[in-house]
Order: C-alpha cells, then structure tokens, then sequence
C-alpha cells in the first residue's frame, strides 16, 4: 500500500508512522485509519524494526474522528468503529515490539484513547488530553472505557468522559495517564532517543511483558502467576537472555538481537 495521509519511516530500528491530516489536526478519516493499520503490520512483519514511534504532524496529534465523514448517508458510526479503531488499537496492544507514542499538540477522543493504548506515551508540554465524545452524544470509544480508568480511576476516568475538561499534559503526567510530559523543543529528540533505546534492548523479554501485561487485565493472582511462568519459560530460552547473562559475566555491554 502506498501512504497519502501518514508518513512511515524506518532508521535505526524504529519505524516512525506519523498522522499526516495536519490541515485537520490529523482527525481519522478511512483512508488514514487504514493507512495507520497496513503501516502497523508492516512494522510488525519487518524484522529490521525492533520499535515504533506513533506521532502527528502540524500542531496537533490527532483530533479523534472526521466528524464530516462520520455523518455521510449510509456512514454507520459502528462500522466506522469496527473497521477503523478497534483493529488500530487492537494492533497497539498485540503488537509484540514496543511502541512509543510523541503527542504533539492536541489528543481528543480517538485520539486521546490511541495515545493510551501506546506503551510510553510521551508529551509536549502545551499538548491536552480530552475525552470530547460526550461533547457530541457519544460514549467513549477505542478502547477508552477499558484503558483510561485503569490508568487514572473510575471517579477520575468519569469524570474526565462525562465533564470533558481539557487536561494538560503536565496533569496527564501527574495522573498517571501518561509516561513523561516533556518541553515541546525537546518532544521528538526524547520520543526518538527513548525509541532507539527500546530498540537496542531486549525486545523479546519486552514483547513478553506487554503480553503478560495484557493478560493481567483480565487474570486472578494464580492465574498471573501460571502465565508469568510460562513467559518467563520462553524469555529464558531467547538468545537475548544467554547473551544478557554473558555480558554480565565477561563485564561488557550486550548486543541484543530481539531472538
């Protein structure tokens, strides 16, 4: 597939899928949803990506959905869902390398929970955050009803869906919501410098604890237990164990190859 509304880039071991609707604060149309789903399998399947940075261009990260599109005749918000954002975050969580998400400007609605779903969520200082569905007699949606109230609380994620404040980023970072807010100058230096780190690291033993991250959602204490066993069983037969252990040993830095 070729891209007319994001950029995919890969150096250096990261893939860099960046939402190219500037002139609509990078609002998901289909086009660019499915652009975003073909960019993410492609990072998957490549073996020379280790890491993904997900970022906007122009002043915003991503404005949620196309309203314009949304209400064409015959458009059903349910299959816009289905065919759109489920399959986008349903990527992020499964995606078995790590994936860091630059917010640059503004994250609403989709936006918003696509930058939750991301696994280090970096911010720019003058970025926000809000759950604008209510704004339009929606509930949220992209799996922000399941990620944002593990992040913050349940009083705290109703509040934010039902009331829609704007919350900055440095309140997003106090509450949890995301990893760092960051001096906008400095956003992409630190989202790539912290992709190419993930990169260069053990990305299989990183790979199992997103799985096993995503299996606790949903797991007791005994059965986390059996699932951390099982993963910690695959992590220590992986190349990159034996050779974290030898470089321990011999007192060198490691060379990891994601295996």
């Amino acid at each position: 597939m070729s891209y007319t509304k994001i950029h995919y880039t890969v150096a250096d071991g990261v893939a860099t899928i960046t939402l190219n609707r500037p002139d609509k604060l990078n609002s998901f149309d289909r086009e660019m949803a499915l652009e975003t789903i073909d960019a993410l399998d492609k990072a998957k399947d490549d073996a020379t990506v280790r890491a993904v940075l997900l970022t906007g261009e122009g002043r915003a990260f991503c404005a949620g959905q196309d309203l314009a599109e949304a209400i064409a005749p015959g458009t059903r918000i349910e299959e816009i869902i289905n065919a759109q954002y489920n399959p986008i975050v349903r990527r992020l969580r499964a995606l078995p390398k790590p994936v860091v998400c630059a917010v640059n400007g503004v994250a609403a609605g989709a936006g918003a929970n696509i930058a939750y779903a991301c696994d280090l969520t970096l911010a720019a200082e003058s970025a926000n955050f809000i759950q604008s569905f209510i704004n339009i007699g929606l509930i949220p949606d992209s799996g922000g009803t399941f990620t944002l109230p593990r992040l913050v609380g349940m009083q705290r994620a109703f509040g934010q869906m039902i009331l829609a404040p704007k919350v900055s980023a440095r309140e997003a970072e106090t509450l949890g919501m995301i990893w760092r807010c960051v001096p906008d100058a400095e956003l992409m230096n630190e989202a790539m410098s912290l992709t190419i780190k993930l990169a260069q690291m053990p990305t299989k033993a990183i790979a199992l604890t997103k799985e096993a991250l995503n299996r606790a959602q949903n797991a007791g204490l005994d059965t986390q237990l059996d699932h951390e066993n099982e993963l910690q069983s695959l992590a220590g037969r992986s190349h990159d164990y034996n050779e974290g252990v030898k470089a321990f040993l011999e007192k060198r830095k490691p060379v990891y190859t994601g295996a």
